[in-house]
């Protein structure tokens, strides 16, 4: 009985040990990586030139000293670096006959920390942005300030115009190729001109820039160890059709015959817009435990506000202190997302939040009445921008650029044959949008994980084009199917797309992420401050006067929500916590 029952025992443990040992197998523990160390000083930038003569498919075109100073953030003068500029893989479309090329430029510090940073850039590309790694609205610090090598392109076409997609190679380049070009390019020529590789790779980029920083987390992992992704595009052709869509809801409310976006900007004024966002505050802003201009507990907001109740409904005529009923039908499925024909939801939803007021309808850009904030995004990019895109970038066949009509595309399309076409293919477009433009399998970063690298994500809530409940929805996708160890996404509450908002929309997220993934340093909250009157990142028109010029608060990763203590300045980041 005895030797029974010890064999039993044994038996036991030995099936309670292989158990732990599945577990442990599970969740292996994650590689840390290393830190980057500068080299000194670049000795050489204007005959650099004559030394990078061998880089494939490119062509160097200048190396030029840029002095100390001739660039600044806020009110610091940006070092002394050399700035190269080249084009790759240069050629003549066999499709309309336009000379295409990657056209970049890497700037490279006098002093180097030893690290890479590949910068994203937003719209549609065609330019070659500074390269700077400048994130976050009015930045106080970015990348090359810091010493990071920074890489800029236009990702393959010239000209931030949508023609560029009738040629099946640009439109690839556009979604993921050229940064499959660029990156080893960048990294020869910092091996040439320091003498050595980076230790650590950075990719960091919002909007479009967001959206190739998530192709890069999961098609080039082996090439990056940090990844920052801000409001990122990564179901862009779903969002501009959405988009789409929603403005033919608007159409159906607004006052004016749409001929233009000015037009149909009627169907929802500045001040009907602010009165919403006036409403939402009414019913949230208390949520978190203090009454200061910002709804920071999303979720919370989402249950308690109603639109139809919480708004009040005109029974004359609009004013700005009433919507009418058909006005909050609209409102309603667009928050909830447009649907298609069989009432399948394009998109996402969106999320109710203080900052739906923000911009303004008819503001001049460059001469041009587009409006800003939530108005640009609601009328000026449905009719214009994500029309073209659409069309003439995602659509196969293409749309001819040449008798192209932005508005009448945008208000009369059928949008299931708009889904359809962005899912399409054919013997000359061999990769649909939805293959070339978003991450394959976006919740599957177990390379990233696996190889110790990082990946936070900063989304606006009240991002009209792109929604923060597709980055929550991301979030916890990722979190089942790959791990949690890894992965941060920080919303934003007031903040509109990127930057802008009442909120404090002014922070520095690429230093948490090189410490989390150079040191192992979890990040939590990270401080962001508004961006009021004398700010020297510039000014953020719709931060409230009610507010200190500078007031702080912390930022928090899912699902915490910044709450007050209780005591001290509201103004005060130390005064919340995350919780």
């Amino acid at each position: 009985m005895y030797k029974q029952t010890l064999l039993l025992k044994w038996l036991w443990l030995a099936l309670l040990s292989n158990a732990w040992s599945v577990v442990f197998a599970a969740s292996p523990v994650l590689p840390q990586l290393s830190a980057a160390h500068g080299v000194g000083l670049l000795n050489e930038c204007v005959g650099l030139s004559a030394k990078l003569t061998e880089l494939p498919h490119t062509r160097i075109i200048s190396t030029e000293p840029i002095p100390t100073g001739t660039l600044a953030v806020g009110d610091q003068p940006i070092a002394e670096h050399c700035r190269v500029t080249g084009k790759m893989h240069e050629r003549k479309s066999l499709i309309d006959g336009k000379t295409y090329s990657i056209t970049f430029e890497i700037r490279l510090p006098k002093e180097w920390n030893g690290r890479f940073l590949h910068q994203g850039n937003g719209g549609i590309d065609g330019v070659v942005q500074p390269a700077i790694g400048s994130f976050g609205g009015g930045p106080l610090t970015h990348a090359l300030h810091q010493g990071f090598v920074v890489l800029s392109s236009d990702a393959g076409h010239a000209g931030a115009n949508p023609a560029f997609g009738v040629d099946p190679q640009a439109r690839l380049d556009y979604g993921y190729q050229a940064v499959s070009k660029l990156t080893p390019m960048a990294k020869l020529v910092i091996n040439v001109a320091y003498g050595k590789s980076p230790d650590r790779s950075y990719f960091a980029g919002c909007s479009n820039g967001g959206r190739h920083a998530m192709v890069a987390a999961t098609r080039y992992f082996e090439d990056y160890d940090g990844i920052l992704a801000g409001a990122p595009g990564y179901n862009l052709p779903r969002a501009a059709i959405a988009n789409l869509a929603g403005a033919r809801l608007y159409k159906s409310v607004a006052t004016a015959d749409v001929k233009s976006h000015i037009d149909l900007a009627t169907a929802l004024t500045d001040k009907e817009r602010q009165l919403v966002a006036h409403q939402v505050l009414e019913k949230c802003d208390a949520l978190d435990g203090v009454t200061d201009g910002i709804a920071q507990d999303v979720a919370a907001c989402q249950k308690v506000f109603s639109l139809q109740k919480d708004v009040p409904t005109c029974a004359g005529a609009r004013d700005g202190s009433c919507l009418t009923q058909p006005q909050k039908q609209v409102l309603a499925q667009i928050f909830s997302g447009p649907k298609n024909a069989k009432g399948q939801r394009i998109y996402a939803s969106f999320p109710f939040d203080g900052g739906f007021g923000s911009g303004r309808a008819g503001v001049s850009s460059g001469g041009n009445p587009v409006g800003s904030g939530i108005a640009f995004w609601e009328f000026f990019a449905s009719t214009q921008l994500d029309s073209g895109a659409t069309g003439i970038i995602f659509k196969v066949p293409p749309e001819n650029p040449e008798h192209f009509n932005a508005l009448e595309f945008s208000l009369t399309t059928n949008i299931d044959a708009l889904l359809h076409g962005v899912y399409s293919s054919n013997d000359v477009y061999k990769e649909s949008a939805m293959t070339f433009m978003t991450p394959p399998n976006p919740e599957n970063m177990k390379g990233l994980r696996s190889k110790g690298g990082k990946i936070i994500v900063y989304h606006g809530v009240s991002d009209s084009i792109f929604s923060i409940n597709d980055s929550v929805n991301w979030l916890q996708r990722v979190q089942r199917h790959t791990g949690q160890d890894f992965v941060k996404l920080y919303p934003i509450p007031g903040m509109g797309h990127c930057s802008g908002g009442p909120a404090t929309d002014q922070f520095d997220m690429l230093t948490p992420l090189v410490k989390w993934v150079e040191e192992g340093v979890e990040p939590e909250s990270v401080e962001a401050s508004a961006r009021g009157v004398g700010n020297l990142g510039g000014v953020n028109p719709d931060v409230p006067s009610a507010w200190h010029p500078g007031r702080t608060r912390p930022l928090c990763p899912f699902p915490k929500v910044a709450r007050y203590n209780g005591a001290g300045d509201i103004e005060k980041a130390e005064n919340f916590t995350c919780k």
